[in-house]
Protein backbone atom coordinates (compact mmCIF):
# COMPACT_ATOMS: atom_id res chain seq x y z
CA UNK A 1 0.00 0.00 0.00
CA UNK A 2 1.21 3.54 -1.00
CA UNK A 3 1.91 6.16 1.56
CA UNK A 4 -1.05 8.14 -0.41
CA UNK A 5 -3.57 5.43 0.18
CA UNK A 6 -2.35 5.04 4.04
CA UNK A 7 -2.91 8.23 4.42
CA UNK A 8 -5.74 10.10 1.86
CA UNK A 9 -4.19 13.38 3.42
CA UNK A 10 -0.89 12.71 2.77
CA UNK A 11 -0.57 15.24 -0.08
CA UNK A 12 -1.70 17.63 1.91
CA UNK A 13 0.74 16.80 5.39
CA UNK A 14 3.36 19.24 4.62
CA UNK A 15 0.47 22.25 4.49
CA UNK A 16 -1.17 20.93 7.46
CA UNK A 17 2.00 21.04 9.33
CA UNK A 18 2.95 24.19 8.59
CA UNK A 19 -0.50 25.40 9.71
CA UNK A 20 -0.23 23.81 12.88
CA UNK A 21 3.28 25.38 13.60
CA UNK A 22 2.23 29.18 12.36
CA UNK A 23 0.58 29.54 15.57
CA UNK A 24 3.60 28.14 17.90
CA UNK A 25 6.07 30.30 15.66
CA UNK A 26 3.44 33.52 16.24
CA UNK A 27 2.83 32.92 19.95
CA UNK A 28 6.74 32.48 20.13
CA UNK A 29 7.02 35.78 18.50
CA UNK A 30 4.31 37.30 20.47
CA UNK A 31 6.61 35.87 23.43
CA UNK A 32 9.58 37.36 22.45
CA UNK A 33 7.93 40.75 21.73
CA UNK A 34 6.66 41.08 25.45
CA UNK A 35 9.71 40.15 26.65
CA UNK A 36 11.37 42.63 24.89
CA UNK A 37 9.15 44.97 25.70
CA UNK A 38 9.38 44.50 29.40
CA UNK A 39 13.11 44.67 29.12
CA UNK A 40 13.02 48.72 29.61
CA UNK A 41 16.13 50.98 30.08
CA UNK A 42 16.21 54.95 29.96
CA UNK A 43 15.99 55.20 26.33
CA UNK A 44 12.94 52.22 25.88
CA UNK A 45 13.06 48.82 24.81
CA UNK A 46 15.18 46.38 22.13
CA UNK A 47 11.77 46.53 20.84
CA UNK A 48 11.31 50.07 20.11
CA UNK A 49 15.00 50.78 18.52
CA UNK A 50 15.29 51.52 15.06
CA UNK A 51 17.67 49.22 12.64
CA UNK A 52 21.25 51.53 12.11
CA UNK A 53 20.71 50.74 8.23
CA UNK A 54 17.40 52.84 8.02
CA UNK A 55 19.29 56.03 9.97
CA UNK A 56 22.49 56.07 7.49
CA UNK A 57 20.70 56.02 4.58
CA UNK A 58 18.48 58.34 5.49
CA UNK A 59 21.46 60.50 6.72
CA UNK A 60 23.79 59.22 3.24
CA UNK A 61 20.88 60.07 0.67
CA UNK A 62 20.70 63.57 1.84
CA UNK A 63 24.01 64.69 1.94
CA UNK A 64 24.80 62.43 -1.38
CA UNK A 65 21.67 64.46 -2.99
CA UNK A 66 22.93 67.68 -1.76
CA UNK A 67 26.72 67.47 -2.89
CA UNK A 68 26.01 65.69 -6.12
CA UNK A 69 22.85 67.64 -6.90
CA UNK A 70 24.60 70.92 -6.02
CA UNK A 71 21.79 72.14 -3.79
CA UNK A 72 24.11 74.08 -1.57
CA UNK A 73 24.71 76.71 -4.83
CA UNK A 74 21.59 78.77 -3.95
CA UNK A 75 20.92 82.00 -5.99
CA UNK A 76 22.36 84.80 -4.79
CA UNK A 77 19.25 87.13 -6.83
CA UNK A 78 18.01 89.80 -4.45
CA UNK A 79 21.10 89.75 -2.39
CA UNK A 80 20.44 86.24 -1.81
CA UNK A 81 17.05 86.14 -0.61
CA UNK A 82 16.22 83.02 -1.32
CA UNK A 83 19.25 81.78 1.44
CA UNK A 84 17.04 81.15 4.33
CA UNK A 85 14.69 84.17 3.74
CA UNK A 86 13.85 85.87 6.02
CA UNK A 87 15.79 84.01 8.94
CA UNK A 88 18.94 84.32 6.65
CA UNK A 89 18.56 88.06 6.55
CA UNK A 90 18.15 87.71 10.53
CA UNK A 91 21.44 85.50 10.45
CA UNK A 92 22.99 87.95 8.26
CA UNK A 93 22.76 90.76 10.43
CA UNK A 94 23.75 88.87 13.44
CA UNK A 95 26.86 87.42 12.02
CA UNK A 96 28.17 90.76 10.72
CA UNK A 97 27.32 92.24 14.56
CA UNK A 98 24.17 94.36 13.65
CA UNK A 99 22.12 92.65 15.91
CA UNK A 100 18.76 90.51 16.00
CA UNK A 101 17.60 92.72 12.89
CA UNK A 102 16.48 93.67 9.62
CA UNK A 103 14.09 90.45 8.17
CA UNK A 104 14.06 91.61 4.83
CA UNK A 105 16.36 94.15 3.15
CA UNK A 106 18.29 97.17 4.52
CA UNK A 107 19.23 98.22 8.00
CA UNK A 108 15.29 97.96 9.25
CA UNK A 109 16.43 97.94 13.08
CA UNK A 110 15.48 95.79 15.67
CA UNK A 111 12.84 92.31 14.68
CA UNK A 112 10.68 89.77 16.34
CA UNK A 113 9.78 88.11 12.76
CA UNK A 114 11.70 85.05 13.55
CA UNK A 115 12.20 83.14 16.59
CA UNK A 116 15.62 82.69 17.71
CA UNK A 117 16.47 79.27 17.78
CA UNK A 118 17.08 77.99 14.00
CA UNK A 119 18.39 81.75 13.21
CA UNK A 120 21.12 81.45 15.75
CA UNK A 121 22.17 78.31 14.56
CA UNK A 122 21.93 79.33 11.07
CA UNK A 123 23.69 82.88 12.39
CA UNK A 124 26.62 80.76 13.78
CA UNK A 125 27.32 78.71 10.87
CA UNK A 126 27.75 82.00 9.22
CA UNK A 127 29.97 83.26 11.79
CA UNK A 128 32.28 80.10 11.13
CA UNK A 129 32.00 79.40 7.19
CA UNK A 130 30.77 83.17 5.50
CA UNK A 131 27.87 85.12 5.72
CA UNK A 132 25.73 83.19 2.19
CA UNK A 133 28.71 81.14 1.33
CA UNK A 134 28.23 77.68 -0.18
CA UNK A 135 30.32 76.16 2.06
CA UNK A 136 27.53 77.52 4.64
CA UNK A 137 25.06 76.39 2.95
CA UNK A 138 25.94 72.46 2.13
CA UNK A 139 26.61 72.91 6.03
CA UNK A 140 23.26 74.24 7.49
CA UNK A 141 21.64 71.43 4.82
CA UNK A 142 23.70 68.46 5.77
CA UNK A 143 22.52 69.72 9.61
CA UNK A 144 18.79 69.50 8.54
CA UNK A 145 19.60 66.58 7.08
CA UNK A 146 20.93 64.95 10.37
CA UNK A 147 17.39 66.28 11.87
CA UNK A 148 15.81 64.38 9.66
CA UNK A 149 17.78 61.32 10.10
CA UNK A 150 17.62 61.43 13.49
CA UNK A 151 13.84 61.43 13.52
CA UNK A 152 14.06 58.13 12.40
CA UNK A 153 14.12 56.05 15.10
CA UNK A 154 11.48 58.62 16.91
CA UNK A 155 9.25 57.80 14.06
CA UNK A 156 10.06 53.90 14.43
CA UNK A 157 9.60 54.25 18.10
CA UNK A 158 5.83 56.20 17.31
CA UNK A 159 4.90 53.39 15.57
CA UNK A 160 6.19 50.26 17.60
CA UNK A 161 4.80 51.81 20.71
CA UNK A 162 1.08 51.94 18.92
CA UNK A 163 0.87 49.63 15.74
CA UNK A 164 4.02 47.14 15.66
CA UNK A 165 7.38 46.45 14.83
CA UNK A 166 6.10 45.63 11.19
CA UNK A 167 4.54 49.05 11.03
CA UNK A 168 7.70 51.01 12.40
CA UNK A 169 9.97 49.41 10.22
CA UNK A 170 7.66 50.47 7.02
CA UNK A 171 6.84 54.06 8.55
CA UNK A 172 10.78 54.46 9.25
CA UNK A 173 11.76 54.19 5.46
CA UNK A 174 9.13 56.25 4.30
CA UNK A 175 10.61 59.15 6.58
CA UNK A 176 13.81 57.97 5.15
CA UNK A 177 13.15 58.25 1.72
CA UNK A 178 10.34 59.69 0.41
CA UNK A 179 10.91 62.87 -1.25
CA UNK A 180 8.29 65.06 0.04
CA UNK A 181 9.77 64.86 3.32
CA UNK A 182 13.34 64.63 1.98
CA UNK A 183 13.08 68.00 0.33
CA UNK A 184 12.96 70.02 3.49
CA UNK A 185 16.27 68.70 4.49
CA UNK A 186 17.99 69.22 1.24
CA UNK A 187 16.96 72.56 -0.23
CA UNK A 188 15.32 74.18 2.54
CA UNK A 189 17.38 76.56 5.20
CA UNK A 190 14.47 76.67 7.25
CA UNK A 191 13.52 75.06 10.89
CA UNK A 192 10.78 72.02 9.25
CA UNK A 193 13.69 69.65 9.80
CA UNK A 194 14.61 70.61 13.29
CA UNK A 195 11.23 71.51 14.79
CA UNK A 196 9.84 68.45 13.57
CA UNK A 197 12.41 66.46 14.98
CA UNK A 198 12.03 68.08 18.27
CA UNK A 199 8.04 67.45 18.21
CA UNK A 200 8.31 64.09 17.43
CA UNK A 201 10.67 63.71 20.49
CA UNK A 202 7.93 64.84 22.65
CA UNK A 203 5.38 62.76 21.24
CA UNK A 204 7.92 59.86 22.38
CA UNK A 205 8.54 60.73 25.94
CA UNK A 206 4.68 61.61 26.50
CA UNK A 207 3.61 57.85 25.16
CA UNK A 208 6.88 56.04 27.60
CA UNK A 209 5.17 58.71 30.11
CA UNK A 210 1.88 57.12 29.63
CA UNK A 211 3.55 53.78 29.36
CA UNK A 212 2.04 53.42 25.27
CA UNK A 213 3.37 49.88 24.42
CA UNK A 214 5.31 49.15 27.70
CA UNK A 215 4.52 49.77 31.34
CA UNK A 216 4.70 53.13 32.43
CA UNK A 217 6.53 54.40 35.33
CA UNK A 218 5.15 53.70 39.13
CA UNK A 219 4.46 57.31 39.55
CA UNK A 220 4.89 60.65 37.71
CA UNK A 221 9.09 61.14 37.43
CA UNK A 222 10.82 64.76 37.98
CA UNK A 223 13.17 63.92 35.31
CA UNK A 224 10.48 62.95 32.77
CA UNK A 225 8.45 66.13 33.38
CA UNK A 226 11.12 68.41 33.21
CA UNK A 227 12.20 67.06 29.93
CA UNK A 228 8.97 67.62 28.65
CA UNK A 229 8.85 71.26 30.02
CA UNK A 230 12.40 71.64 28.31
CA UNK A 231 11.19 70.03 24.95
CA UNK A 232 8.38 72.37 24.33
CA UNK A 233 10.59 75.60 25.63
CA UNK A 234 12.91 74.70 22.60
CA UNK A 235 9.89 74.10 20.53
CA UNK A 236 8.49 77.60 21.69
CA UNK A 237 11.79 79.18 19.93
CA UNK A 238 11.55 77.20 16.72
CA UNK A 239 8.03 76.57 15.47
CA UNK A 240 5.87 78.25 18.26
CA UNK A 241 2.62 77.18 15.96
CA UNK A 242 3.61 73.51 18.05
CA UNK A 243 2.71 74.24 20.88
CA UNK A 244 -1.24 74.23 20.25
CA UNK A 245 0.15 70.52 21.36
CA UNK A 246 1.38 71.16 24.88
CA UNK A 247 -1.47 71.26 27.10
CA UNK A 248 -3.09 68.42 24.48
CA UNK A 249 -0.66 66.09 25.77
CA UNK A 250 0.56 67.36 29.32
CA UNK A 251 -3.62 66.36 30.17
CA UNK A 252 -3.32 63.11 27.66
CA UNK A 253 -0.76 61.98 30.01
CA UNK A 254 -2.04 62.81 33.49
CA UNK A 255 -5.37 61.34 32.29
CA UNK A 256 -3.48 57.97 32.25
CA UNK A 257 -2.30 58.17 35.93
CA UNK A 258 -4.09 56.71 38.66
CA UNK A 259 -6.13 59.36 40.76
CA UNK A 260 -4.13 58.61 44.30
CA UNK A 261 -1.30 60.44 41.77
CA UNK A 262 -2.92 63.29 40.01
CA UNK A 263 -1.86 65.43 42.76
CA UNK A 264 2.06 64.54 42.40
CA UNK A 265 1.23 64.79 38.80
CA UNK A 266 -0.59 68.34 38.83
CA UNK A 267 2.50 69.68 40.78
CA UNK A 268 4.95 68.30 37.77
CA UNK A 269 2.51 69.55 35.25
CA UNK A 270 3.23 73.20 37.00
CA UNK A 271 7.11 72.29 36.72
CA UNK A 272 6.97 71.88 33.44
CA UNK A 273 5.17 74.67 32.27
CA UNK A 274 7.79 76.96 34.67
CA UNK A 275 10.64 74.88 32.77
CA UNK A 276 9.19 75.69 29.38
CA UNK A 277 8.55 79.46 30.37
CA UNK A 278 12.28 79.59 31.84
CA UNK A 279 13.38 78.30 27.90
CA UNK A 280 11.66 80.95 26.30
CA UNK A 281 12.34 83.96 29.00
CA UNK A 282 15.25 85.82 27.57
CA UNK A 283 13.57 86.18 24.36
CA UNK A 284 10.58 87.90 25.92
CA UNK A 285 13.01 90.11 28.20
CA UNK A 286 14.67 91.03 25.14
CA UNK A 287 11.77 91.58 23.19
CA UNK A 288 10.33 93.67 26.57
CA UNK A 289 13.57 96.10 26.86
CA UNK A 290 13.86 96.62 23.03
CA UNK A 291 9.86 96.88 22.44
CA UNK A 292 8.64 97.62 25.26
CA UNK A 293 5.70 95.32 24.97
CA UNK A 294 4.92 91.85 25.89
CA UNK A 295 5.93 89.53 22.53
CA UNK A 296 6.61 85.80 24.03
CA UNK A 297 7.47 84.11 20.85
CA UNK A 298 7.14 86.29 16.91
CA UNK A 299 5.32 89.24 17.11
CA UNK A 300 4.73 89.21 12.91
CA UNK A 301 0.93 87.76 12.95
CA UNK A 302 -0.78 91.18 12.40
CA UNK A 303 1.44 92.00 9.24
CA UNK A 304 0.85 88.04 7.82
CA UNK A 305 -3.06 88.51 8.36
CA UNK A 306 -3.00 91.61 6.57
CA UNK A 307 -1.52 90.26 3.59
CA UNK A 308 -3.30 87.23 3.87
CA UNK A 309 -7.23 89.23 4.63
CA UNK A 310 -6.52 91.60 1.55
CA UNK A 311 -9.23 92.43 -0.01
CA UNK A 312 -6.82 92.45 -3.37
CA UNK A 313 -5.48 88.91 -1.84
CA UNK A 314 -5.97 85.68 -4.04
CA UNK A 315 -5.34 83.18 -1.16
CA UNK A 316 -1.83 81.77 -2.70
CA UNK A 317 1.28 82.44 -0.33
CA UNK A 318 3.77 84.00 -2.93
CA UNK A 319 6.01 86.73 -2.45
CA UNK A 320 7.32 88.24 1.07
CA UNK A 321 5.39 89.98 3.55
CA UNK A 322 7.28 93.05 3.44
CA UNK A 323 8.35 94.21 -0.10
CA UNK A 324 12.70 92.92 -0.06
CA UNK A 325 13.72 96.19 -2.53
CA UNK A 326 14.07 98.92 -0.50
CA UNK A 327 12.38 101.42 -3.37
CA UNK A 328 9.10 99.72 -2.64
CA UNK A 329 7.09 102.66 -0.94
CA UNK A 330 5.95 99.37 1.44
CA UNK A 331 8.90 98.71 2.69
CA UNK A 332 10.19 102.11 3.03
CA UNK A 333 6.73 102.70 5.60
CA UNK A 334 8.66 99.85 7.37
CA UNK A 335 11.53 101.04 8.14
CA UNK A 336 9.85 104.13 8.64
CA UNK A 337 7.74 103.00 10.97
CA UNK A 338 9.48 100.36 12.83
CA UNK A 339 8.17 96.96 12.88
CA UNK A 340 5.97 96.63 16.09
CA UNK A 341 4.03 99.88 14.85
CA UNK A 342 4.13 98.89 11.91
CA UNK A 343 2.87 95.26 12.72
CA UNK A 344 -0.14 96.94 15.08
CA UNK A 345 -1.14 99.35 11.70
CA UNK A 346 -1.54 96.07 9.87
CA UNK A 347 -3.38 94.21 12.36
CA UNK A 348 -6.40 96.73 12.54
CA UNK A 349 -6.36 96.99 8.90
CA UNK A 350 -6.81 93.32 8.56
CA UNK A 351 -9.35 93.13 11.20
CA UNK A 352 -11.04 95.85 9.76
CA UNK A 353 -11.04 94.33 5.77
CA UNK A 354 -12.31 90.57 7.51
CA UNK A 355 -15.29 92.30 8.54
CA UNK A 356 -15.90 94.83 5.70
CA UNK A 357 -15.67 91.94 2.91
CA UNK A 358 -16.90 88.33 5.22
CA UNK A 359 -17.16 86.68 1.85
CA UNK A 360 -13.99 87.39 0.51
CA UNK A 361 -12.54 86.31 3.98
CA UNK A 362 -14.32 82.66 4.40
CA UNK A 363 -13.76 81.81 0.74
CA UNK A 364 -9.98 82.61 1.17
CA UNK A 365 -10.24 80.27 4.58
CA UNK A 366 -11.79 77.36 2.54
CA UNK A 367 -9.62 77.86 -0.01
CA UNK A 368 -6.18 77.72 2.41
CA UNK A 369 -7.92 74.55 4.04
CA UNK A 370 -7.98 73.05 0.50
CA UNK A 371 -4.23 73.98 -0.23
CA UNK A 372 -3.14 72.70 3.19
CA UNK A 373 -4.38 69.11 2.29
CA UNK A 374 -4.01 68.73 -1.10
CA UNK A 375 -1.41 70.97 -2.27
CA UNK A 376 -0.64 74.46 -2.97
CA UNK A 377 0.09 74.61 -7.02
CA UNK A 378 3.71 76.46 -8.16
CA UNK A 379 3.50 79.55 -8.79
CA UNK A 380 5.58 79.05 -12.59
CA UNK A 381 8.47 76.88 -14.31
CA UNK A 382 8.89 73.52 -13.89
CA UNK A 383 7.70 70.67 -15.37
CA UNK A 384 4.02 69.83 -15.68
CA UNK A 385 4.68 66.25 -14.91
CA UNK A 386 6.66 67.13 -12.35
CA UNK A 387 4.22 69.71 -10.82
CA UNK A 388 1.31 66.62 -11.00
CA UNK A 389 3.40 63.88 -9.36
CA UNK A 390 3.94 66.51 -6.46
CA UNK A 391 0.70 67.86 -6.13
CA UNK A 392 -1.03 64.24 -6.25
CA UNK A 393 2.12 62.82 -3.70
CA UNK A 394 1.08 65.72 -1.58
CA UNK A 395 -3.04 64.80 -1.49
CA UNK A 396 -2.04 61.28 -1.03
CA UNK A 397 -0.58 61.16 1.88
CA UNK A 398 -3.37 63.74 3.41
CA UNK A 399 -6.06 60.87 2.15
CA UNK A 400 -3.95 57.75 3.06
CA UNK A 401 -3.35 59.86 6.44
CA UNK A 402 -6.93 60.93 7.56
CA UNK A 403 -8.36 57.67 6.67
CA UNK A 404 -5.80 55.85 8.56
CA UNK A 405 -6.61 57.96 11.59
CA UNK A 406 -10.20 57.14 11.20
CA UNK A 407 -9.43 53.60 10.96
CA UNK A 408 -7.08 53.58 14.08
CA UNK A 409 -10.03 55.77 15.76
CA UNK A 410 -12.38 53.32 15.11
CA UNK A 411 -10.30 50.35 16.27
CA UNK A 412 -8.42 52.41 19.29
CA UNK A 413 -5.14 52.65 18.41
CA UNK A 414 -3.46 53.51 21.29
CA UNK A 415 -2.86 57.07 21.09
CA UNK A 416 -4.94 57.61 18.43
CA UNK A 417 -6.42 60.73 19.76
CA UNK A 418 -3.80 62.11 20.51
CA UNK A 419 -3.02 61.78 16.85
CA UNK A 420 -6.33 63.40 15.97
CA UNK A 421 -5.74 66.48 18.03
CA UNK A 422 -2.54 67.13 16.20
CA UNK A 423 -4.04 67.05 12.75
CA UNK A 424 -7.19 68.97 13.96
CA UNK A 425 -4.95 71.70 15.97
CA UNK A 426 -1.70 72.24 14.06
CA UNK A 427 -3.14 73.07 10.67
CA UNK A 428 -6.48 75.66 12.21
CA UNK A 429 -3.64 78.87 12.15
CA UNK A 430 -3.03 77.96 8.13
CA UNK A 431 -6.06 78.17 7.42
CA UNK A 432 -6.76 81.77 8.49
CA UNK A 433 -2.85 82.93 7.48
CA UNK A 434 -1.08 81.13 5.01
CA UNK A 435 -1.20 77.36 3.31
CA UNK A 436 2.15 75.89 2.22
CA UNK A 437 3.30 72.29 1.96
CA UNK A 438 6.10 72.57 4.52
CA UNK A 439 3.79 73.75 7.65
CA UNK A 440 2.24 69.95 7.15
CA UNK A 441 5.63 68.79 8.07
CA UNK A 442 5.85 68.22 11.73
CA UNK A 443 2.41 66.37 10.92
CA UNK A 444 4.54 63.78 8.53
CA UNK A 445 5.56 61.03 11.23
CA UNK A 446 2.01 61.08 12.29
CA UNK A 447 0.86 60.41 8.81
CA UNK A 448 3.52 57.87 7.86
CA UNK A 449 2.09 55.74 10.65
CA UNK A 450 -1.32 56.11 9.76
CA UNK A 451 -0.62 55.23 5.97
CA UNK A 452 0.95 52.51 6.83
CA UNK A 453 -1.78 51.42 9.63
CA UNK A 454 -3.94 52.25 6.71
CA UNK A 455 -2.86 49.33 4.40
CA UNK A 456 -2.15 46.82 7.06
CA UNK A 457 -5.83 47.32 8.25
CA UNK A 458 -6.72 46.61 4.42
CA UNK A 459 -4.37 43.87 3.57
CA UNK A 460 -6.07 42.34 6.93
CA UNK A 461 -9.49 43.06 5.60
CA UNK A 462 -9.47 42.35 1.66
CA UNK A 463 -6.12 39.80 1.82
CA UNK A 464 -4.41 41.64 -0.42
CA UNK A 465 -0.77 40.41 -0.57
CA UNK A 466 1.85 38.75 -2.26
CA UNK A 467 1.08 34.92 -0.76
CA UNK A 468 -2.71 35.61 -1.16
CA UNK A 469 -2.10 36.33 -4.73
CA UNK A 470 0.42 33.26 -5.68
CA UNK A 471 -2.61 31.13 -4.19
CA UNK A 472 -5.06 32.70 -6.80
CA UNK A 473 -2.48 31.65 -9.56
CA UNK A 474 -3.03 28.22 -10.01
CA UNK A 475 -6.92 28.17 -9.33
CA UNK A 476 -7.10 30.83 -12.46
CA UNK A 477 -4.27 29.13 -14.57
CA UNK A 478 -6.94 25.80 -14.18
CA UNK A 479 -10.02 27.72 -14.95
CA UNK A 480 -8.22 28.63 -18.67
Amino acid sequence: MSQAEENPLAPESETQVLRLRRPQKDAARSAQDDSEAGARDDFGSVAFRAPRAIFWTAFLVRVAYITLGHTYRITPFNHHFEFGWETGRVAASLAQGHGYSSPFSGDTGPTTWMVPGFTLLLAGIFKLFGVYSALSAWVILTLNSLFQALTVPLVFELAARTAGRRNAIWAAWIWALYPGILQYGVRWVWEMSLSTMIFAAVLVLGMRMRGVGSAAPEQPRVRDWAAFGLMWGAISMTNPTLLLMAPVEGLWILAASPRRQWVRGAALTVLSGVLCAAVAAPWAIRNERVFHAFIPTRGNLGAEIALAWAPASDGFPWGATVPTFEAVPEHQLYARMGELAYVRMRDKLAWQWARQYPAHFWKLVALRFYMFWASVPHESGGSRLAEAIRETGHCFGSITGILGLLVALRRRLPAAWLFAWAVALLPAIYYFVSAGARFRNPLEPIFAILTVYLFQQAQGRWGFSVPGLRRLWPAQRSAE
